[in-house]
């Protein structure tokens, strides 16, 4: 049975862990997760470029 949560649950969740780690560290979690996201896609976009465009022609047909 899978556990379905509410939007007061989610709030409730969200108040602990601000109370527990304070604003301060969690904008720096989430800060520190969008450097790493935004890596991952640079990465991923990085593959693309280093493909000759001739080859993506023929991938097209």
């Amino acid at each position: 049975m899978p556990i379905r949560f509410g939007v007061t649950e989610l709030l409730i969740i969200l108040v602990i862990v601000v109370l527990l780690f304070g604003v301060g560290r969690i904008g720096k979690i989430a800060g520190e997760m969008g450097k790493g996201i935004r890596a991952f896609r640079e990465g991923l976009k990085g593959d693309e470029k280093e493909t000759p465009p001739a080859e993506k022609e023929n991938h097209n047909e």
